[in-house]
This record gives structure tokens, C-alpha cells and sequence, in this order.
């Protein structure tokens, strides 16, 4: 199942490498993080679009890492292929899908989590801009439309809208399997 095309693998990697500042929402999300670890006594996690790990470096500030971290993000092919979690975070990752390959990144989710997702998203347009042009931010939808979706594959523990980085929205879901 296709979930990035190659040549928008490599628009993903130019700008990881070119901004130094691209990923950083994670940081931002850790607490919310470490609060689903603790009240669902987790302690592996995988890290869906992790970029330049930045989730593993706030939980650890905050001395709240993991005992088993799973990076993925295919941009960073180095990291491996999605592994299975009891807690599958996918931080400022959905809004940036290629919009006919969201469904196939969704479902992929749904293969991984073994017990809790941490999903966030971004309803605004990106600050960033693609080398071929193109807004970071290639899925502007509502609410809503976010919810069908991961309503196909999960149940919906717990949403909130949030203001970081702009108008979006985190959820957090429980597998359905």
C-alpha cells in the first residue's frame, strides 16, 4: 500500500534539510504526550512522521521518554519501516499527506497502534512552501472531514482544537481492532 510517491519523498527530505525549523510542533505537543503515556501507562511509542525526532527530545526534557521509542518517517528512510506501538503519535504529519494517499496513511495508522493514537492537525495553511511551489500543508479540510476519516478506523477517545501553529485540532483514538 503506497503512502508517499517518491518524488514527494524527496520534496519532504529538501525541506527537513533546508529549514531547520520544519517539525517542531511535536515539542510543543510533549506534555499532552507524556499525559497519555501516564494515564494509559505506556512506555513504547511510534513516532509516525517523526522527522528529526524532536517528540523524543521534548519527552526526555520533560523526563518523560519512553522505554521503546519507534521512529518512522519517509523522508528518513534510515529509520525503518512503521512499527507497532501501544501509543502511536502522528504529530503535524495528516495535513501534509498527498491528498489521494491520505485514506492509505490512515489505514497504515490503524495497522500500528496496538492500543491509543495521538494524532494532531493543522487546518490553515503551512508557513512553509514547498520547493515546487506548493503550501507544506497540502490537505486544508474541517473538523469534520477529519473525524469520518478516523472515525473508519478508530474510536474517538478524547478532541480538542488547539491553537499551536494555527487553527487545528488533536484527537486521541483508540484502535477499533
Amino acid at each position: 500500500m503506497q503512502t508517499i510517491t517518491e518524488e514527494y519523498r524527496k520534496l519532504q527530505r529538501d525541506l527537513h534539510d533546508r529549514n531547520k525549523f520544519y517539525g517542531v510542533s511535536s515539542i510543543e505537543f510533549a506534555p499532552i504526550v507524556a499525559s497519555v503515556l501516564h494515564h494509559f501507562k505506556i512506555d513504547n511509542i511510534s513516532d509516525y512522521g517523526a522527522g528529526k525526532k524532536r517528540l523524543l527530545d521534548a519527552l526526555t526534557k520533560l523526563k518523560k521518554s519512553p522505554r521503546l521509542y519507534f521512529p518512522y518517517d519517509p523522508a528518513f528512510p534510515e529509520y525503518g519501516d512503521p512499527k507497532k506501538a501501544d501509543l502511536v503519535c502522528c504529530i503535524d504529519v495528516l495535513e501534509h499527506i498527498e491528498p489521494d494517499l491520505i485514506d492509505n496513511v490512515i489505514e497504515d495508522l490503524s495497522k500500528i497502534i496496538t492500543n491509543i493514537g495521538f494524532f494532531t492537525v493543522h487546518l490553515t495553511p503551512a508557513g512553509k512552501i514547498l520547493n515546487d511551489g506548493r503550501n507544506a500543508h497540502l490537505i486544508l479540510k474541517t473538523i469534520p472531514w477529519w473525524m469520518k476519516k478516523f472515525e473508519k478506523y478508530f474510536s474517538i477517545f478524547r478532541w480538542d482544537e488547539h491553537q499551536i501553529g494555527g487553527k487545528g485540532f488533536w484527537v486521541v483514538v483508540k484502535s477499533k481492532k
